[in-house]
């Protein structure tokens, strides 16, 4: 009888399937190699060791599936699984996330880390929440600055005329409009060619994205504005998320930290190394920029696109983080 349970039980295991992994698809813009690529990497390899295979997956970089609005357009209808994508666009589909767009009003990486881990950061993850889509963390693509084709950009005069891409983000293009430039938004895998062909002068981006798009191979000039800390989110979609346990979603929320772990890692070590990088590929770096000028007719031009609607309350907290 013994022998015969044995069997029975053996047999069972055979013809019963073994469950196979969900192999699961996140979408960036940027290189697979690049600070937004380390971050998927390691989402994926703790989702992985957390589910015990149960969940794998494989970035679709360099705008493999679209734009970063496509990306977040396509999470809401379910045709994408996850995505990294920068606060940019985000704004479109949750105006309240325009707070953290406005231009010079982070101090430095440790005060901006600071406002995203807490408790603004986790009040403007549920807003996301709301807007059908599925906030996991925030990460980061990091200080803003420009570059150009036509001349160095030492004070605000410099990008009078500039033609300069700019996120699809109306904070962004009213501040460069108040400081002189000609805002031209434009999805980010179509701004490598639109550089290269002359359609724009220039755009602006951190020295992250400048060294891991290779901007030096169609930009001459980079100005170290640091005018908007941009940061970045780790997106799930909602119909991925309304199939798991909460024991699942658990394991997604602690990816995404590991995620944002290493690409803030990325991000230092590049803040570190791009400059001598964009040097050493032939850009002209100006180091020295005095942001005030730049900072008046910034703050003058956009805040207002954020505070008719929304008033001052949130960027008043934000200043007030220590």
């Amino acid at each position: 009888m013994k022998h015969f349970i044995i069997g029975a039980a053996i047999a069972f295991a055979l013809s019963t399937p073994v469950q196979a992994a969900q192999q699961l698809i996140l979408g960036t813009i940027t290189s697979e190699t690049s600070h937004f690529g380390v971050g998927a990497e390691a989402f994926f390899d703790k989702l992985e060791e957390l589910s015990g295979g149960e969940f794998t997956g494989i970035q679709a970089p360099a705008g493999q599936l679209g734009g970063e609005r496509d990306l977040i357009e396509g999470l809401q209808i379910g045709s994408v699984d996850l995505a990294m994508v920068s606060t940019g666009p985000l704004g479109n589909f949750v105006p309240e996330v325009y707070a953290f767009d406005l231009p010079f009003l982070f101090r430095d990486y440790d005060h901006a880390r600071k406002v995203l881990d807490g408790e603004i950061g986790q009040e403007l993850l549920k807003k996301v929440d709301e807007n059908n889509l599925v906030g996991l963390a925030w990460a980061e693509n990091g200080f803003r600055h420009v570059t150009n084709n036509v001349h160095p950009v030492k004070t605000p005069g410099d990008l009078d005329g500039l033609k300069l891409r700019t996120m699809e983000n109306k904070v962004h293009m009213a501040a460069f409009s108040g400081m002189g430039a000609a805002p031209t938004p434009m999805a980010f895998p179509e701004v490598f060619s639109a550089l290269q062909q002359g359609v724009v002068d220039g755009q602006e981006n951190p020295v992250t994205v400048i060294s891991a798009s290779k901007f030096w191979e169609v930009q001459k000039y980079a100005s170290l504005t640091g005018h908007v800390y941009s940061p970045a989110i780790f997106l799930a979609s909602p119909a991925l998320f309304e199939g798991l346990s909460d024991e699942q979603k658990g394991w997604f929320y602690e990816a995404a930290k590991a995620g944002v772990e290493a690409n803030r890692a990325e991000v230092n070590r590049l803040e570190d190394s791009g400059v001598a990088m964009m040097r050493e590929h032939g850009m002209e770096v100006l180091t020295d920029v005095d942001k005030a000028p730049f900072a008046k007719l910034a703050e003058e031009a956009s805040y207002a696109v954020y505070t008719d609607q929304y008033g001052s309350e949130m960027i008043e907290r934000i200043k007030a983080v220590k």
